[in-house]
């Protein structure tokens, strides 16, 4: 079923409910979820954070990679999440803040499958908002505030051309190999280079953390891996080559060896 977006009206959706239930099986097919700033830490350690560029207006955009075929979220499995944090993006649904006139609104999915007459409900008897909405107000508004953040990350790192190709090479157990390329990440030589007034910029920002953070989330790959156990064909190695470096590391060798 499509997804339907609506502004969120207490006269239209006046007795709504929602399942509050851990049944993650509507992300099931996201193979990648927006990725917001103030989530790095929390992500770094479950899921690998990759940068990916919008193909139809070229804007850069920070992602957690779920699973590495599209419409394939590993992370989900028999309706359950397979990791200690579920990203903001996931966990916000069936919410969203996007444009409504000249300002932001709350909208909601009027197709999700957590509409259902056994959930709870969004809006009290006389019409306030419930202690449900209430919350989910309170969680949207943080997520807006980080995006806001994450774009102004996002937008430093693109002007520092930080960022390099990323290759993941995997192998299945039945022997199969593949290629997957559209992912970017942190060029650390790049990173190594940057001048020290640059670098206090970054830290005053908290950008660094956010940077290191990245770089360390790729050893999450392992954790695919091992999640892909879980499906009819499992991933025997997968090895994520930033492509520029290892261009870089090629030419060295050849010079030493020349």
């Amino acid at each position: 079923m499509a997804i339907n977006y609506v502004p969120l009206d207490k006269n239209v959706h006046k007795d709504t409910k929602i399942l509050t239930g851990k049944d993650y099986t509507f992300s099931a097919q996201a193979h990648i979820s927006a990725a917001s700033i103030r989530e790095f830490p929390q992500l770094a350690a479950c899921t690998p954070i990759v940068f990916i560029k919008d193909s139809g207006n070229d804007t850069v955009h920070a992602v957690a990679m779920l699973g590495v075929e599209q419409g394939q979220n590993l992370y989900v499995h028999e309706g359950k999440w397979q990791a200690p944090h579920i990203p903001m993006n996931i966990q916000r649904y069936p919410f969203d803040i996007r444009p409504d006139g000249d300002k932001l609104g709350l909208f909601i999915d009027e197709n999700s499958p957590l509409i259902n007459a056994d959930g709870t409900a969004l809006f009290q008897e006389d019409g306030e908002a419930s202690p449900l909405l209430q919350q989910s107000l309170q969680f949207m508004d943080y997520l807006a505030n980080s995006e806001k953040l994450t774009a102004e990350f996002v937008k430093r790192v693109v002007e520092l051309d930080l960022l390099s190709e990323l290759e993941l090479r995997m192998v299945t157990v039945s022997g199969e190999r593949k290629a997957v390329k559209g992912m970017m990440g942190i060029n650390e030589a790049k990173l190594f280079d940057l001048a020290d007034d640059v670098v206090l910029d970054l830290h005053k920002k908290g950008f660094m953390g956010a940077l290191y953070a990245i770089m360390l989330s790729l050893g999450q790959i392992n954790r695919i891996v091992e999640l892909s156990n879980n499906t009819d064909q499992p991933i025997r190695s997968l090895q994520v080559v930033n492509l520029e470096q290892e261009a870089a590391a090629k030419a060295k060798a050849e010079q030493k060896a020349e």
